[in-house]
């Protein structure tokens, strides 16, 4: 045995399990707003605890721990804790990339992790709705930022005559919506286009309404109780998908009712996480975190759905080439993609 890779590994073991206890951290601050009162300018620990009415022992050991892991900046001289523009803007505001909503996200998976073992013996599923609530809420506050940073402005002129399209007004189907963000975002950006966003999560379709209502958008923007395979319109000019597909049981059955659904000359907008074919390719700090995700919730919720496919997060083009060919459609490429999501124009 050489003692120097058991060392290395055990640093190695050292950061995650740093990192895992840290995330019950970042979402104490993401609770707490302590992140957005750091923004505000720098402090003590007793400034801080004056700021933002928590105790002062707790936010001590916060900060440093936060500080020590770089989420923090920490000035020895004053003995003041902040935030650089860098960090606030990823951690403080909303409409920056949102980490705290991503921890949120894991936090809330974990919790099902006694069910998932139990699954891991059983071959059964945990579904999507079985799971708590900040999974939900985590997950849309999440993907929201990078879908209104690259959907409008990149994904959709990306897409052959789709831009123009939605211009003039259209009609669009906005599949596995969740809490209809990316529906919205498409309606604000599209005042003569018409949305119908569905999900199987009643739940999350509740607050999908919620939202489009204090929007302003419900003339445009309606929202069903709906599986993949069983969404109702025909003739759509876009049918959208976002981060979903690789989560259903039956995903060619979800794109085969994509193909009936869509019009002659329409388009399905089809975006999944970024993912080589090659296993090998995809072991990196990116893979690591979309195979951990999928273990927890992609795969659980589609062995719950009838159908018998469970994709996964890194399943690659290839894995969704071979569903949309079996489908029907005979044009596939891959229209865009960033260091987290591959995006593909899909038609009949």
């Amino acid at each position: 045995m050489d003692h120097e890779k058991v060392n290395a590994f055990m640093g190695q073991v050292t950061l995650d399990l740093g990192a895992t206890d840290a995330a019950g951290s970042v979402v104490i601050g993401h609770r707490l707003g302590l992140y957005r009162s750091l923004a505000t300018g720098p402090a003590t620990p007793a400034e801080f605890a004056e700021r933002t009415g928590c105790h002062q022992r707790y936010l001590t050991e916060w900060l440093r721990g936060q500080a020590a892991g770089g989420y923090v900046t920490y000035e020895p001289e004053s003995g003041r804790f902040s935030l650089t523009e860098e960090q606030a803007f990823c951690l403080a505001d909303p409409n920056g990339p949102n980490v705290p909503a991503a921890f949120l996200t894991t936090l809330g998976a974990l919790r099902a992790e006694p069910r998932i073992t139990e699954a891991f013996r059983t071959g059964a599923g945990v579904g999507w709705h079985e799971h708590h609530e900040d999974v939900f809420v985590g997950c849309d506050a999440f993907f929201r930022p990078g879908y209104a940073a690259e959907l409008v402005p990149t994904w959709i002129p990306a897409l052959e005559g789709v831009d123009a399209k939605l211009a003039a007004g259209a009609r669009v189907a906005d599949i596995g919506c969740g809490l209809g963000s990316s529906s919205t975002l498409i309606a604000e950006a599209y005042p003569n286009t018409t949305v119908t966003g569905s999900d199987y999560h009643d739940d999350s379709i509740a607050l999908a309404r919620k939202r489009a209502a204090e929007a302003g958008l419900t003339d445009r923007v309606g929202f069903e109780v709906a599986t993949a395979q069983t969404f109702s319109g025909t003739g759509y000019d876009l049918v959208t998908m976002f981060d979903c597909l690789h989560d259903m049981g039956d995903p060619l059955a979800a794109a085969r009712r994509v193909r009936e659904a869509l019009a002659p000359d329409g388009t399905w907008l089809l975006v999944e996480p970024f993912a080589s074919d090659k296993v090998e390719e995809n072991l990196n700090p990116v893979g690591r975190l979309y195979y951990s995700a999928s273990t927890l919730l992609c795969v659980p919720n589609a062995l719950s759905q009838p159908g018998g496919h469970a994709l996964g997060a890194q399943a690659g083009a290839a894995a969704v080439r071979e569903v949309v060919t079996q489908a029907g459609f005979t044009r596939f490429r891959r229209a865009a993609q960033t260091p987290f999501n591959a995006v593909y124009e899909i038609r009949p």
